[in-house]
């Protein structure tokens, strides 16, 4: 029984040799194909591990449970966690294509195609359609040099400038070839990295909040800039508002003069996170400490501005402006 037992265990691992042996080459494209997703999963997951611990590290040294709460926080934490949010997000683009090409090549080996024929194939391929990829090769390296310099990075607010026009809006993904802007109306575009000319950052920083209020020209400016300004450092001062401004509140004097008004122009250095919520919130403010001094707000039906404000008539820059009572537009 013994030697039966003994025999039946040769014969069934002389069966299993036989097997790998015939078998040989699609075991071992199972064995690349399992052993690719076995390393990329493992890549993947460190790579979200340093991320995660980089992101918790900045959390716990600026004392946040969330990272919207670091924009009270000081502004390089957020570049910190933006840019390493968008870097591993481009690391694991590169590790999934890398991965998959090695696997292909070594696929190709197992079922007997010549690979290095193939890869001199490929080379020659290459080079006789170097002239229709170069736009992919160009959109992939733009797209690696904007995020290590840190032009751009998941949650920022851009202006893009492209060969295609302009466009605004908040990144969403920073890819190795495409990047993704959602607008002000929620539209997402997809922008190809090799087109973009110009980074438009708003996020980076600090940011500016400017205020340009018309007043009657037979108003007295010294009092109305004494009201914008007592009503912008009380708004600086309260507690909510009190981290989110970066410097006390400037007038900046007189912008334009016309027989119609006198434009006042009034700036406030902020965090970027809050730019567009701080502006709101001090236009209201101005409207009714205006209201209670008695000064009524002309209507303007042109302004002509120059200098630094003449950027805004870059297309895509231009803000929006409301018609005039009365008018057929």
């Amino acid at each position: 029984m013994v030697d039966d037992g003994a025999l039946s265990a040769a014969e069934l691992w002389a069966n299993i040799v036989s097997f790998l042996t015939t078998y040989q080459a699609p075991i071992r494209i199972v064995g690349v194909i399992v052993g690719a997703v076995i390393l990329r999963w493992a890549l993947v997951v460190t790579i979200h591990r340093v991320v995660d611990r980089v992101v918790s590290g900045v959390k716990k040294a600026q004392n946040v449970e969330h990272t919207v709460e670091i924009s009270t926080s000081p502004l390089h934490a957020v570049r910190v966690v933006q840019r390493t949010r968008t870097m591993g997000t481009v690391l694991n683009n590169l590790v999934t294509w890398a991965i998959v090409s090695v696997a292909i090549v070594l696929i190709l080996g197992e079922l007997s195609f010549s690979v290095t024929a193939l890869i001199a194939s490929a080379g020659i391929l290459g080079a006789a359609l170097g002239f229709g990829a170069q736009n992919v090769v160009k959109d992939m390296l733009n797209g690696l040099f904007m995020v290590f310099e840190d032009q751009l990075g998941v949650g920022d607010i851009v202006e893009l400038q492209s060969t295609q026009g302009s466009i605004s809006g908040v990144v969403e993904t920073v890819g190795v070839r495409v990047t993704q802007i959602r607008d002000v109306g929620g539209v997402l575009w997809y922008v190809r990295n090799g087109e973009i000319i110009n980074v438009g950052n708003r996020s980076q920083g600090w940011a500016r909040v400017i205020i340009d209020l018309p007043a009657p020209y037979t108003s007295n400016v010294e009092e109305v800039q004494e009201v914008m300004l007592a009503t912008a450092n009380a708004l600086a001062s309260e507690p909510e508002y009190r981290r989110k401004v970066l410097e006390p509140p400037e007038i900046w004097g007189i912008e334009s003069i016309s027989a119609e008004a006198l434009v006042i122009r009034l700036v406030m250095k902020v965090r970027t996170a809050d730019q567009f919520d701080l502006a709101r919130i001090l236009r209201l403010r101005l409207k009714l400490a205006l209201d209670q001094l008695g000064v009524a707000v002309p209507s303007l039906n042109r302004i002509v501005m120059d200098g630094i404000d003449a950027s805004d008539a870059i297309r895509g820059s231009r803000r929006p402006t409301t018609p005039p009572e009365g008018s057929d537009l």
